[in-house]
């Protein structure tokens, strides 16, 4: 069986570890961020997690110069059900006027209540032109690039938030004087991912990192991403660093019930969430069924289905056959049959269920322009080369 039990109220708990979120006019009442992840966090995914009780879903990163072009798929992740509030999207660019028209467009025509903006993305064919979480090393574009999402959001009441890294690596850090910068242009939060660039996605997040930042910033939210893969690493994370709220990526992936464990522990419980097999095999019909539904296509949806399989069942008994099968899947019918193979009457694995899931890999040295780390200040052509940087890529 599933154990879960409705918790206190999130505004009024008497336990209450964190106060709601305020970011500019929007007040999150549970100070939970759902990360934009590609081909993962489309609206699907975001409303199996919003309904858990993630209190800020963004979706999947869009290019800045696909947005202004007006692309058939960046439009179609910018798009939000009609009941999805706040509607919040993540843009990424290396142009400050590009990034700019774009947040115009997404402010100008009401598509978006949020706007966050990438410069935590480390992989190497962005971070080679200069873009992603190397970019804030070159200090004056970092700020010409806030500043110009802001300018064009406020009109309109958006707020902007910043997503970045420490930096380059351990020698090059740019978090302390970025979020500073952020802070003085006017956006609304800050969220660090406790890695450098050359960290990826190994090791353990530094959060004494965002226990500094923190300390640097005080005039707007701090949120603090990396290694939350339990309500437990949450409270921690907010023990430890004092930080306004928390990012949540890797750690919900095949367990959007993750967020009921986040907003009961902020608001003071200590109910958890324990699927047995049958309420995992419940939600994967259900995400499966909304991702057809979302994108309109049966095989397309399934195909994007297929890598969260693994996902859903990691620490229940399923043999290797089946999850061969089940990562092969199809079609709803063919999904269902397979369903139906699963000894559904296995309770909660446990922290066979829990912990590191996603990519990690090892630490890996940044590939950078020639040249890069000579200066912090931007040349006209490390400028005409920075426009190749904003490819359709995820991360942070």
């Amino acid at each position: 069986m599933t154990t879960t039990t409705s918790g206190p109220d999130a505004a009024t708990a008497p336990g209450r570890v964190l106060p709601p979120l305020q970011i500019g006019p929007l007040t999150i009442d549970t100070p939970v961020v759902l990360a934009p992840m590609a081909g993962v966090t489309n609206a699907a995914f975001r409303r199996l997690c919003r309904e858990s009780g993630a209190g800020l879903y963004v979706a999947e990163m869009v290019t800045s110069r696909a947005l202004v072009e007006r692309g058939e798929e960046s439009m179609r992740i910018i798009s939000h059900e009609p009941d999805e509030k706040p509607r919040s999207v993540q843009v990424y660019g290396v142009d400050p006027a590009t990034v700019g028209a774009a947040v115009r467009l997404i402010a100008s025509e009401d598509r978006a209540d949020h706007v966050d903006l990438n410069f935590g993305c480390p992989v190497p064919k962005v971070t080679r032109k200069g873009g992603g979480a190397v970019l804030p090393w070159k200090r004056d574009l970092f700020a010409s690039i806030v500043r110009a999402a802001v300018d064009a959001a406020s009109p309109y009441g958006v707020p902007v938030t910043v997503k970045m890294r420490k930096g380059i690596d351990d020698d090059h850090l740019t978090y302390l004087e970025a979020g500073l910068v952020a802070q003085d242009v006017g956006v609304a939060a800050v969220a660090l991912h406790a890695r450098t660039a050359a960290d990826y996605y190994s090791g353990h997040a530094d959060w004494e990192a965002i226990a500094r930042l923190k300390e640097t910033v005080t005039g707007i939210p701090v949120l603090g991403n990396g290694d939350i893969w339990s309500a437990e690493d949450a409270l921690a994370m907010v023990a430890q660093t004092g930080c306004d709220g928390v990012v949540v990526g890797r750690g919900c992936q095949g367990r959007p019930w993750l967020f009921a464990d986040l907003a009961a522990a902020f608001a003071g419980s200590d109910v958890r969430v324990q699927p047995d097999l049958r309420h995992v095999a419940d939600v994967v019909r259900r995400h499966a069924e909304l991702m057809v539904q979302h994108i309109g296509e049966e095989s397309r949806a399934m195909r994007e289905m297929r890598k969260h399989m693994a996902w859903y069942f990691k620490g229940y008994v399923v043999g290797g056959g089946l999850r061969a099968s089940l990562g092969l899947v199809s079609t709803l019918a063919e999904l269902e049959d397979l369903l139906a193979t699963l000894d559904l009457d296995q309770p909660y694995p446990g922290a066979a269920a829990e912990g590191q899931r996603g990519r990690a890999g090892s630490p890996k040295r940044p590939s950078l322009p020639e040249g890069w780390l000579d200066s912090r200040e931007l040349s006209e052509d490390f400028r005409a080369a920075l426009h190749e940087a904003e490819l359709s890529v995820s991360g942070g």
